[in-house]
């Protein structure tokens, strides 16, 4: 066996140390989980290993230096643990390395020097640590680096000269650091604007509107004007902390009076603090049909707190359902991660611009709530589970009637696959710009009480625990569903990724078969290479779903051959969603 992913199962348990002994594993994806402990330190003896993926875990410890032994490891994901320590001078030892991300960790010390032995480095991402001291002007060194994220640590000094040679960059971020000084003029940096550098109280120079001159910064007195600028931050700081608590006093006063005239409009400022029952936060409604009463969502987002209303979690959130007088529902998304979503205006703007969308087979966009410590998105409550859970068995008890795979027969598959295609066919065609989905998968794809399908988790890419300029490489937990020039970590991107999605979608509703499966410990058996054999063999017919036997076969082996052309190796060769389309639709007229 050489790939051993269970990624985004909630496991619980430690990473077993016995793991170690598989010598010939190349791809180790243990993210996503519930797993805790610390990494095994003879992880190092896993000399084939080529991806150690762990991410989205509770795992503890430092970063072994043992992991400086896989001299032919080219992905090292290591984000959102509870790690601490310095990060280990031997990881230069790696020098294939492609993807290093350590970010959402606690570690300490400096980024290391050694880090130049890197050369084929893609994707650098640290942010979200406590790493101090300077930028090592060596990184500027790594030309192939696209995508470099330092934010949110404790980094000072200059932002090296060097960073001019990067010129392959998709995505560059130094904010909140404590860097100093002028920016460079580079090109390459410049063009990231002012979010790649915002939050750093001595730094002057476009893209920030900070004159160096006028401020007299990047000069050679600017020791004093540090302690300067330290005071002013405090005494700001202090005076918003005590603007800060009057406020909630005055609103505790106005919650506990219970206001009859307090109401939610397209823009107000109220989500329900678990200590007060206070609103506090910025909800906007995009459906004028929702309460608008202050009452019904105080008891409404009580779901955030009642296990019975958890309808799912995905892979940015957990999705409740919100009950209100008179039978209305809504599904609320509390959101774990923000991904590259930086700031509440970019929120804003990005959950704003998918609430204009509109498509019979779009789940709708109902509105947004965000404050400092929790961001929901609320979106239209789609009641008869997805279609993941109708095919494989696992049907959400709290809102479906029906008995499963066995309400699925094949003019219903065909209608969720059509509905679907036309879906993504607006998203692609009629959206100007064009939104992309890049997560499609059976559990993002709703059915409603006459299986109608409704697409979930569309334009909310930015939103992905990311790492490249969308993000690709490691948010995706949906195995089998990923394009390969995505999960070869190309980086390249297009709407074609989505159609290749679609067409594993379209093989799991004609085989009833998941994307991947492993029928025995040392067996996988991938979905598209399963279909592809059995055509070419002439045996397609034993592939088909069992439950469809006396189906339209014709149909069946037509929609099977479209799912294998939109699954094609080169994205130049699948077609474009509204070409999908017209074949389906050829198919039925047919």
């Amino acid at each position: 066996m050489q790939t051993f992913d269970i990624s985004g199962n909630s496991l619980s348990g430690q990473v077993p140390s016995s793991i170690t002994k598989c010598g010939s594993l190349k791809v180790l994806s243990l993210g996503y989980n519930q797993l805790s402990g610390s990494i095994p330190v003879d992880i190092g003896n896993m000399k084939e290993l080529s991806v150690l993926s762990l991410g989205n875990n509770t795992i503890e410890g430092t970063v072994p230096a043992e992991l400086g032994d896989i001299e032919f490891l080219q992905v090292l994901d290591l984000h959102n643990l509870d790690l601490v320590g310095e990060i280990p001078q031997s990881l230069s030892k790696c020098r294939f390395l492609l993807e290093l991300d350590l970010s959402g960790n606690n570690l300490q010390g400096e980024i290391p020097q050694t880090l130049y032995n890197m050369t084929y480095l893609n994707i650098l991402d640290l942010h979200q640590n406590r790493l101090h001291g300077n930028i090592p002007y060596i990184l500027g060194e790594l030309s192939r680096i696209q995508y470099l994220d330092l934010s949110e640590n404790e980094l000072s000094g200059m932002i090296p000269s060097s960073f001019e040679n990067l010129t392959r960059l998709n995505h560059f971020n130094l904010s909140y650091n404590n860097l100093a000084g002028t920016i460079p003029l580079s090109p390459t940096i410049q063009n990231f604007g002012s979010t790649a550098f915002s939050h750093n109280a001595e730094l002057c120079g476009p893209p920030l509107q900070v004159s160096c001159a006028a401020n007299g910064r990047g000069g050679s007195s600017r020791k004093t004007r540090v302690l300067s600028v330290s005071a002013i931050v405090a005494i700001a700081a202090a005076a918003a902390i005590l603007i800060g608590v009057c406020i909630i006093c005055l609103m505790n006063i106005r919650a506990r009076r219970r206001r009859d005239d307090l109401t939610l409009v397209a823009e107000s400022t109220p989500t329900v603090s678990t200590e007060s029952n206070l609103i506090i936060g910025k909800l906007v409604l995009f459906s004028k049909s929702l309460p608008s009463k202050y009452e019904d969502w105080e008891a409404g987002t009580k779901a955030l707190l009642d296990k019975e209303c958890l309808v799912g979690g995905g892979s940015i959130g957990t999705v409740y359902r919100a009950s209100f007088e008179g039978g209305v529902f809504i599904a609320v998304k509390k959101l774990e991660t923000l991904g590259r979503i930086r700031s509440q205006d970019e929120f804003e703007q990005e959950i704003g611009r998918l609430g204009n969308l509109a498509h019979p087979n779009l789940v709708a966009f109902q509105g947004y709530y965000w404050s400092s410590t929790m961001q929901l998105i609320l979106s239209e409550f789609i009641p008869n589970g997805n279609l993941f859970q109708h095919l494989h068995g696992h049907i959400y008890t709290g809102a479906s009637t029906s008995s499963g795979r066995n309400d699925l027969d094949w003019s219903r598959r065909f209608q969720i696959a059509l509905g679907t295609a036309r879906a993504l066919a607006y998203l692609h065609h009629d959206c100007k710009p064009q939104v992309l989905h890049l997560n499609i998968k059976s559990t993002n794809i709703l059915l409603d009480e006459v299986y109608e399908a409704k697409l979930s988790d569309y334009g909310l890419v930015k939103l992905l625990p990311m790492s490249d300029s969308y993000g690709l490489t490691k948010f995706h937990t949906a195995v089998g569903y990923v394009a390969p020039e995505l999960a070869c970590q190309s980086l390249r991107f297009s709407d074609k990724c989505d159609v290749y999605s679609f067409g594993i979608i379209l093989l799991e509703l004609v085989t009833g078969r998941k994307p991947v499966e492993s029928p025995a410990a040392s067996e996988v058996v991938i979905l598209c290479d399963f279909v592809r054999e059995l055509l070419e063999n002439g045996t397609a017919s034993d592939c088909f779903d069992r439950s469809l036997r006396g189906s339209a076969e014709n149909e069946l082996i037509q929609v099977m051959k479209l799912g294998l052309i939109c699954t094609s190796e080169a994205p130049s060769r699948r077609p474009n969603m509204a070409e999908v389309v017209q074949v389906l639709e050829s198919i039925r007229s047919g």
